[in-house]
């Protein structure tokens, strides 16, 4: 008795690629499964309710003057639970931020409430999940001239935060559509890459979030993301950001994504608004 229970255990923890193609989203900026922007309710990984996956992936954005890479790991268990942890890394081409260098820590956890965005096609309910995403700054770098060497300095409360947010997403397969809504609440200034909080605003703000994409067939993805912004610092004009996104899902473990990106103004050391190519490897079962 003792072993077949073992064994059923096993056999319930093993990954099973049990869900469609593409269901796992793929991986958000700050690490979380969902498209580049925003994060859905859609769990990361293939593994069905009985069983588990997960990814790893690497992202790398560049407009004008700013590059922004990302790196990162996400697991699903039993598509209720998400886990995942993102190191961001911010540099800086242009002077007088040629030399700027930000890294930034994101640890997030998302639980799905209620609802299946892709089985639950006989019901209006959108499947509803809430994270939350522990945010921590780790330093400026490369501004001693400037007498800059945390976000303090540019006028940031802290240097860590937490946003939390609440994701429906639903997917229309009779019209090939994923739609998404996200509120989040934060006082992340540039997704805390210039820390929290500011000289215009200390709490926090419900910011909307939303994702629109089209399945132009079962391995292709095509959609568009707008995402609001707080606005907290004096130093940084800051702009909600859109993308336009392409998404190649060739099989259940590699996804490619492509994106054009407009991230808004990045402090008024460089105003000119920041536009650019966004590009994301995933691999994970």
């Amino acid at each position: 008795m003792m072993g077949a229970a073992g064994g059923a255990h096993a056999q319930v923890l093993r990954p099973d690629l049990g869900k469609l193609l593409a269901t796992g989203g793929v991986s958000q900026v700050e690490g979380a499964g969902g498209g580049g922007l925003v994060p859905w309710a859609l769990i990361s990984g293939y593994g069905s309710r009985d069983s588990w996956g997960g990814n790893v992936h690497l992202t790398r954005a560049r407009t004008q003057d700013f590059a922004l890479d990302t790196r990162g790991v996400a697991v699903g268990i039993a598509d209720r639970v998400e886990l995942s942890f993102a190191r961001q890394d911010f540099k800086g081409s242009l002077a007088p931020l040629d030399r700027l260098h930000i890294r930034q820590d994101i640890v997030g956890v998302k639980l799905k409430l209620v609802g299946d965005a892709v089985y639950d096609q006989d019901r209006a309910l959108p499947q509803l999940a809430v994270g939350a995403m522990f945010k921590h700054n780790k330093g400026v770098g490369g501004l001693g001239a400037l007498n800059v060497g945390s976000v303090m300095d540019l006028g940031a409360k802290d240097a860590r935060g937490i946003d939390v947010y609440l994701a429906a997403t639903k997917v229309l397969l009779a019209h090939s559509l994923l739609l998404n809504g996200t509120i989040r609440a934060s006082k992340a200034n540039q997704m805390g890459l210039l820390g929290f909080g500011g000289d215009r605003g200390d709490g926090y703000k419900a910011l909307l979030e939303v994702s629109a994409a089209y399945m132009i067939s079962r391995k292709l993805v095509a959609g568009v993301e707008y995402r609001m912004k707080p606005r907290n610092l004096g130093i940084d004009n800051e702009k909600d950001a859109y993308d336009a996104f392409v998404a190649w899902f060739p099989n259940k473990h590699v996804s490619l994504t492509a994106a054009y990106a407009g991230l808004g103004d990045i402090t008024v050391l460089n105003p000119k608004r920041q536009r650019g190519l966004y590009l994301s490897l995933q691999t994970g079962f």
